[in-house]
């Protein structure tokens, strides 16, 4: 038995590496397909409102309710300090650099990636992915690519609406329930908010975001197994692989933008 083990070993990792290899393969074909991909732009455009639009609900209302909850939860922490008008500049850094991109990102992973994987494993079941091979169709390009590349474009304005929805919603609770002035609510957020610092390491989070969940969301369905079993498991995989990503990926980056 113990001479098995190393065996098993190095056949796990040979797989994982053989994983690894056609992740990579396919990431490369997506990146150099975006010149192929934006001269169809419809597909693209169709994409995006599948991936965007049908997700704009769920971002919406979850961005109100956090901005309610960073209202009641900032008045009461800025009180102790009587700083209670610095409540508008807490809310929106608070979105804008970390709660929008973050939460978006795992909200779309678990939508519109969810609905990629199981669209592509679907269509890899069914075999229609093989019948458009042998059309002499490029499935990567008529398919995934298109996708690929309408989550990335999605996700940084949804990510935007979550932080503007939030930052009405504490406004909601700063101001019209709370009574904080209104004056000081939006004079110290546009005081202490840089546009290139904040606003723009949140773009760039969301985007990195929208790169990795969209490719995990569309790796997963093109790489699963042609049965139900494999669809649901490969569904899973992306809500799972795709979350730990992004709140790993939100570590490295907030590391290298803030403390620099």
């Amino acid at each position: 038995m113990n001479g098995l083990h190393p065996a098993r070993l190095g056949l796990a990792t040979r797989r994982k590496l053989g994983d690894l290899g056609r992740g990579l393969r396919l990431f490369t074909r997506m990146l150099v397909l975006l010149g192929p991909s934006m001269r169809r732009f419809s597909l693209v455009r169709d994409q995006v409102h599948f991936l965007g639009n049908y997700s704009l609900a769920i971002i919406a209302v979850s961005g109100l309710f956090v901005g309610f909850v960073l209202g009641l939860q900032g008045y009461y922490t800025l009180q102790r300090y009587g700083s209670t008008e610095a409540l508008g500049l807490l809310v929106a850094l608070s979105l804008v650099r970390e709660l929008g991109p973050v939460v978006t990102a795992l909200l779309f992973a678990g939508r519109a990636g969810t609905s990629l994987t199981a669209e592509i494993g679907l269509m890899k079941a069914g075999e229609q992915l093989s019948a458009m091979e042998m059309m002499a169709v490029d499935p990567i390009r008529r398919i995934l690519a298109p996708r690929f590349w309408g989550g990335v474009i999605a996700m940084p304005l949804l990510a935007a609406v979550f932080s503007a929805v939030g930052i009405i919603g504490g406004w909601v609770v700063g101001v019209l329930m709370i009574g904080v002035d209104p004056g000081a609510f939006w004079s110290q957020m546009q005081g202490g908010v840089d546009v290139w610092r904040d606003v723009g390491n949140g773009v760039i989070k969301s985007f990195v975001f929208g790169v990795t969940v969209t490719f995990v969301a569309v790796l997963e369905g093109f790489e699963a197994h042609p049965t139900p079993e494999g669809v649901s498991r490969a569904t899973t995989r992306t809500v799972v692989v795709a979350s730990l990503a992004v709140l790993g990926l939100d570590f490295m980056l907030t590391a290298m933008m803030f403390s620099l």
